[in-house]
């Protein structure tokens, strides 16, 4: 039987600690590293917790596959074609399954500027209707920003939206395996979705769940609704195995940890910082010093004080 303790041994054995000061760990590929089966038939290729460079190619989220018995299902494109390429080339390492199912967790670049690689492929690509909306907005933006940082590793990606798209939940049923593919409520950004594999325990959380980095805050996302979903959705699941959207596969204590909770911490010092009358500029500087280990943090805390003082300001 695969027990917690058994994902544990695997990760360890894998080098599973983050660490946004390592560049690349796999050289033989554009991606950032090899493929590691999480539990059986279960696979992902886990990003950078830094932000996107020409040395992680953009590779800074989770690229996993599930292998059904009857073929294969990918979740998130990746930042390029080429890392669409990349991980299918692991893929046919792993099985002579063919993919049958590409899944986008959201509508950022990281998660949709692949896409082109597996439609040219003629896989079928399924997202929420509101990441289809979002990336449709933003990925003339998302492809310069590529262009911009991974230079040659952006050769061959044209930004295509999913061929697909769903609004709450779809199910679908492959091989051996029952993939639950759900938008469970608001949380980091448009269209959020979690797959979700019953039989397995597993879930696949996209960015509603981020372990070992700081969760990056956008203008426009809602703080309190994330929360909420977190703990009226996400939670009442249970999953034994998570692989969140940034950060090694783990469980759902340590994903509450660094998403919920600091969302909590943080939203706890900027009302503080509100009802002691406290200005904008003054919110940037509240105390979060107890997620300084995380990784981003340099670049993301004051950053989403700021945000979340907006966010509060008024409600």
């Amino acid at each position: 039987m695969f027990t917690r303790l058994t994902l544990a041994a695997c990760l360890l054995s894998t080098a599973a600690f983050a660490s946004e000061d390592i560049p690349d760990q796999y050289l033989q590929s554009v991606l950032y590293s090899k493929p590691v089966e999480i539990i059986p038939h279960v696979w992902s290729s886990i990003g950078a917790t830094a932000p996107p460079t020409y040395e992680n190619a953009g590779h800074n989220n989770n690229l996993s596959f599930i292998v059904t018995g009857d073929g294969v299902v990918v979740v998130n494109s990746g930042a390029s074609y080429k890392l669409a390429e990349a991980l299918h080339a692991e893929i046919k390492r792993v099985t002579d399954q063919p993919v049958k199912l590409v899944i986008n967790e959201n509508g950022q670049g990281h998660a949709m500027l692949g896409n082109n690689y597996w439609i040219a492929q003629g896989v079928p690509v399924l997202a929420h209707v509101d990441a289809a909306e979002e990336f449709d907005d933003s990925m003339g933006q998302s492809l310069q920003a590529l262009k911009g940082y991974a230079k040659e590793n952006a050769e061959g990606t044209d930004p295509m939206g999913p061929t697909e798209t769903f609004t709450d939940a779809k199910t679908i049923t492959m091989g051996d395996v029952t993939i639950e593919v759900l938008h469970l409520g608001p949380a980091h950004s448009p269209g959020d979705t979690q797959v979700w594999i019953p039989q397995w325990s597993m879930m696949i959380a996209g960015d509603i769940a981020f372990s070992e980095r700081m969760p990056p805050i956008f203008e426009g996302t809602c703080t309190s609704c994330w929360i909420e979903t977190w703990e009226t959705k996400f939670m009442p699941l249970n999953p034994t195995y998570i692989v969140p959207g940034h950060g090694h596969p783990t469980n759902l204590a340590q994903v509450t940890r660094f998403t919920r909770d600091y969302l909590v911490d943080l939203r706890s010092k900027i009302a503080a910082h509100i009802e002691a009358g406290g200005d904008l500029a003054g919110a940037y500087y509240v105390d979060q010093s107890a997620w300084k280990n995380l990784d981003t943090f340099e670049e993301l805390a004051t950053k989403n004080a700021g945000v979340v003082f907006s966010e509060m300001e008024f409600e």
